[in-house]
This record gives structure tokens, C-alpha cells and sequence, in this order.
């Protein structure tokens, strides 16, 4: 089984990579989370190495080795226990990871059901199923620094963030669901310096996905 892998990056997609091995090509699965901050760090050709989780997916006519990526140790635990919850599988895991791992923590850890429901492919019941699977268990994952990439990104004061946020409730949004979108809009630019750049990246995103639905 492959613990960990280094290489060369051959392409960088949305959800997954192609590391050049020695003249092997793998294609690694990444949750998206953890990609964005792969993004903000490495380009095409760079090398990286990650830390990997392994399994094996069995089709009808065939089994499909399938790798999934993580930056260190403790990201590839989170993604255990959160996979130790019935019905989540590594698949489902790797599309649902979309916010920091230390946000997804502390809303297990605090009961909080609506950003979890936010996630992708998390819908209400499974939601109550990972707080009574994981809750009280996953403390420590709450206390890693990953959603400090939001501040480091740029130098935006804290308040035009929180300006954002409330300007996004206004408009019927979700606080949770705010905080989400103001993450992503800084990983997509981090050069955001007022409320109203913020508003307009997080308009393009929007408009994007939704063309591409």
C-alpha cells in the first residue's frame, strides 16, 4: 500500500493531480480544501509530496486502484474517522471536504447542522449522523491553523470580511453558507481589498457554476 508519494507535477485539475513518478503517472484524488492551498503553493512542474490513502474500487468487470492526497498525517486521519461514519465512502468524503478541515471540526464538534448540511453531498440526515458519530472525537483537528489561509491570503482588514458576511445575510444567505463563499472567493483571488471586490468575486464564481451545471 503507497503511504506517501513524491513526484513531479504533471497538471493540476479541480479535484485531482497527475504526479510524474520516475516515468509513472498517478492520478491523485484531492479534497478540495486541501487542493486550494496545493494551488496557492505549487505550479505545474513543481514537485510535491503527499501523504496518501489507498483503496480500492470494484466495478462489475474490473478493480480500480484509487489514490487520494493529503499535505501531512493529520488530514489523512480526519479523512479516516470522517469515512468511519456509515454511509460516507472515500469518494463522498473527498467531494464533501470543501471547507477547512478545522471549520468542519468545530461544526461536529458544536452540533452545528447547517454548515454541515452546506457541504456537498451532505444532506440533513447524514449530517445528524456524522455529529453522533463524531462528536467529542475530533477536537484536535479544530485546532489546526488551515483557516488562517483566508488572512494570510491578502491584507484585507478583518472587518470588510465581516462587512461581506453581513452584506451576504442581508441578501437571504445562510451565515455559514456566507462564510463559505468568502472563503472561496479568497482562494480564487486573494488580492480582494474591499466589500464590493468581494461581492463581485463571489457574483463571478456563482455565475460560473452555475453556467457549468
Amino acid at each position: 500500500m503507497i503511504s506517501r508519494i513524491r513526484g513531479k507535477v504533471e497538471e493540476i485539475k479541480d479535484d485531482r493531480l497527475l504526479i510524474d513518478v520516475g516515468g509513472l503517472s498517478y492520478e491523485i484524488l484531492i479534497p478540495a480544501a486541501i487542493m486550494d492551498s496545493i494551488k496557492a503553493n505549487i505550479s505545474d512542474e513543481d514537485f510535491l509530496e503527499l501523504v496518501t490513502y489507498c483503496y480500492y474500487k470494484v466495478e462489475p468487470s474490473r478493480s480500480v486502484s484509487v489514490m487520494i492526497g493529503f499535505a501531512d498525517e493529520i488530514e489523512r486521519e480526519f479523512f479516516i474517522k470522517f469515512i468511519s461514519v456509515s454511509g460516507i465512502g472515500p469518494k463522498a468524503a473527498v467531494k464533501a471536504l470543501s471547507l477547512p478541515i478545522s471549520t468542519i471540526a468545530e461544526a461536529i464538534d458544536s452540533a452545528n447542522h447547517t454548515l454541515l448540511q452546506s457541504l456537498p453531498g451532505v444532506g440533513r440526515q447524514r449530517a445528524r449522523e456524522i455529529i453522533a458519530k463524531l462528536q467529542g472525537k475530533v477536537g484536535k483537528y479544530g485546532l489546526m491553523r488551515d483557516k488562517e489561509k483566508i488572512s494570510r491570503a491578502g491584507t484585507v482588514d478583518g472587518d470588510i470580511q465581516k462587512e461581506a458576511v453581513q452584506v451576504l445575510v442581508q441578501l437571504q444567505y445562510k451565515k455559514q453558507e456566507a462564510e463559505k463563499m468568502l472563503y472561496q472567493a479568497f482562494v480564487s483571488n486573494p488580492n480582494l481589498k474591499t466589500v464590493e471586490e468581494i461581492l463581485n468575486e463571489i457574483y463571478r464564481q456563482r455565475s460560473k457554476k452555475g453556467k457549468n451545471e
